[in-house]
């Protein structure tokens, strides 16, 4: 048996600020020269995101704090497509700043802001006028006055206004510089720079505009009881209003609806649809295909493992948004590039204090074959797979060159450790590709399918460390043969083995009694904080409960992990995880950032936010959709006309409806009962439950 060694050294990489693009090549796969990239900021140094209230639309964001007014500091402001388009936005009235009452998200896109102002001499602690702010993430603010006075008003409205036309990456590292002169133009300012300029409108039109302070006046009137409004849009200049990919009928995402003993379901899905909805953006080379950026605000572009995996666990709502993705990516895919050819490009990320960055190239070229196939089991059309198949084919072929003559997928950067997440998530795509490609008529399903199966047979004994307590799976095999032996969520991938035809679920790489310790692992207290999984155990070395790979509760991992064991029958453990994660939920708004602390969860605690975590963030939204339809045990074959029910039998959340998601390209509808039953109450026609 290999010998556990003790953990490598830390890695001051970071996921927040790792880079979205790959290096140049050139032909054969030679990296082209590249400037210099200046040192990233200190994370500590990070503008703290956590409190503030993000709106999000993209291209169009809105990040403001609970006071309303954006004072041009941190990351207070408008963007539009990356860069801030009004920093500063600051409101008098009657020569003075209202007083911040209440702030809170309305819909994923829009916040609102109350404040109150006294304006009478009598001393008393009544308010007259009410200030209302609406700010929405497509650049539209409006600004309400209501009076509450006995008297009729005149009051002078002031708005200060600036902006640096910063990109997001300057702001976050404190390279955004000073505010740009502007100057009057039309019903508002103007503001220039050699990279972007923007526009503010207002209406009604101001009174007065005082360009050298950036400011606008109006004398508003307001009788007793009354109201007046200001509008002011956002743009850059010259471009029309902003088009989100999520509007009305061209969201890829079905409007699902929960409902249930437990109210939380139903807010949580609400929630949860209308963040992805959010983060949707459109293909620049087709723009009919979407797709998911990772989150807000650090991550507003493609990340290419992360949005496959969102649009995995989203297949519930529809395949478009998975065939959008799928093809977005396929038209990325590297080719004619000697051991490279196949890949899709990803960039590095950091993986812990135990391990050496990990490529999400590869964890994406691997889930590409896997969504595919999962897709056209949820419905996606013959057409549509047919089309994809080939870039699935190019990844596969990719897997089986990189693997070789050898039993496991190698690191791709020589002496690197063989992950036992990424052996996982190979297994996987070679199963799935393999029924993939039979379904065509392709060639290489038996060759995948007899690698996958050398694999299994190795990887019980050269990936398991015996222990007093019952064993465990090593997060790595280093080329030498010894084992890294720290446990974390790496392994919850070990239990995702993705969907086979008439429901059944492909074969994974532990045994059944590897199985069923890897289940009491992850539910025991070293792992399950109270709030979700923790990224890695408390008895583990360089366990931090805010480490972001090394012990906060990552909620993509939970909900995978929460599935898995379900799957695996394991249904306390997955129950435990669930109520956790579903508590968190309700503590953030049901609107669930991609990590928290794993701190444990106390008597009359709470969650403790990551002050640089995504909120929203694409799994994590998309994990509150795989979350609850985990429950429902829905597992579909469309092209056999199929649908096969595997509820969890204890019903963790009491009864539970799912009406609005997609199957076979029809609405599907579903109930869970207290006992545990599973009754489809809407199904395409002609489809039929499986055994």
């Amino acid at each position: 048996m290999p010998l556990p060694i003790p953990s490598s050294t830390p890695n001051g990489d970071h996921p927040l600020l790792r880079s979205s693009a790959q290096p140049l090549r050139g032909p054969g796969g030679a990296t082209a020269p590249q400037a210099p990239v200046a040192a990233p900021r200190r994370i500590a140094d990070l503008p703290p995101a956590h409190a503030a209230l993000i709106c999000v639309a993209l291209p169009g964001l809105a990040i403001s704090t609970a006071q309303g007014q954006l004072t041009g500091e941190g990351l207070e402001g408008f963007y539009c497509a990356g860069r801030r388009m009004l920093s500063r936005c600051r409101l008098r009235v009657a020569g003075r700043e209202p007083l911040a009452v209440q702030a809170r998200m309305v819909t994923a896109d829009q916040a609102c802001f109350v404040a109150t102002l006294s304006l009478t001499g009598d001393g008393g602690p009544d308010p007259d006028v009410v200030v209302e702010r609406t700010r929405h993430a497509d650049g539209m603010e409006r600004i309400t006055l209501r009076s509450a006075a006995h008297r009729h008003l005149r009051l002078p409205v002031e708005v200060a206004l600036g902006t640096d036309l910063a990109e997001l990456g300057a702001v976050a590292s404190g390279r955004a510089g000073p505010e740009l002169p502007a100057s009057v133009h039309d019903s508002g300012m103007r503001w220039s720079c050699a990279t972007g300029q923007s526009v503010v409108t207002a209406d009604p039109p101001p009174a007065d505009a005082l360009a050298s302070a950036g400011l606008l006046r109006w004398e508003l009137e307001l009788p007793p009881g009354g109201t007046r409004s200001v509008e002011l849009r956002v743009r850059p200049a010259g471009a029309g209003p902003i088009r989100t990919a999520a509007r009305g009928a061209t969201s890829p995402l079905a409007p699902a609806r929960a409902m249930g003993d437990d109210p939380r379901v139903q807010a949580l899905l609400h929630t949860s649809i209308e963040d992805l909805q959010s983060l949707l953006l459109r293909d620049p080379v087709q723009s009919s295909d979407t797709h998911l950026a990772a989150g807000a605000p650090w991550r507003c572009g493609m990340a290419p493992a992360e949005a496959l995996a969102a649009a995995r666990m989203t297949l519930p709502l529809g395949t478009r948004l998975a065939a959008g993705t799928l093809r977005t990516l396929a038209r990325t895919q590297l080719a004619d590039t000697g051991s490279q050819s196949g890949l899709i490009p990803g960039p590095r990320r950091h993986a812990g204090t135990h391990l050496p960055p990990s490529c999400t190239g590869v964890e994406a070229t691997l889930l590409f074959p896997v969504l595919l196939a999962e897709a056209r089991r949820w419905g996606l059309s013959e057409q549509e797979t047919e089309d994809l198949l080939p870039a699935a084919e190019r990844c596969l072929q990719w897997l089986r060159a990189s693997v070789g003559d050898g039993t496991y997928l190698p690191d791709p950067h020589p002496g690197g450790p063989m992950r036992c997440e990424t052996q996982a998530r190979a297994h996987r795509a070679a199963l799935l590709g393999a029924d993939l490609l039979d379904a065509y008529g392709k060639a290489g399903g038996a060759g995948l399918r007899q690698w996958a199966w050398e694999m299994r047979a190795a990887f019980r004994d050269d990936f398991w460390i015996e222990d007093r307590g019952g064993g465990r799976p090593a997060a790595a095999r280093l080329p030498d043969g010894r084992l890294l032996p720290h446990f974390g969520t790496g392994s919850v991938h070990l239990l995702d083995t993705g969907l086979l035809g008439a429901g059944a679920p492909a074969q994974g790489l532990l045994d059944k009694v590897q199985t069923e310790q890897l289940a009491r692992l992850l539910g025991g207290p070293a792992m399950d904080s109270g709030w979700g999984l923790r990224s890695l155990g408390v008895k583990e070395a360089a366990y931090n409960p805010f480490g972001h790979r090394s012990g906060a509760v990552r909620v993509h991992e939970t909900a995978v992990a929460v599935a898995g064991l379900a799957t695996a029958g394991y249904e306390k453990e997955a129950s435990s995880l669930l109520r956790g994660v579903l508590a968190a939920a309700e503590a953030f708004g049901h609107r669930l950032p991609e990590m928290y602390a794993g701190e444990q969860r106390a008597e009359g605690g709470a969650p403790v936010p990551h002050p640089a975590a995504c909120r929203p963030a694409a799994t994590a939204a998309a994990a509150g959709v795989l979350l609850l339809t985990a429950l429902a045990g829905i597992r579909p074959d469309a092209p056999a006309g199929t649908v096969t029910l595997r509820p969890v039998r204890g019903a963790p959340l009491g009864e539970i409806g799912l009406t609005g998601l997609r199957v076979a390209g029809a609405p599907f509808s579903i109930r869970v009962s207290r006992l545990g039953l599973a009754m489809v109450e809407e199904a395409a026609d002609g489809l039929q439950l499986g055994a």
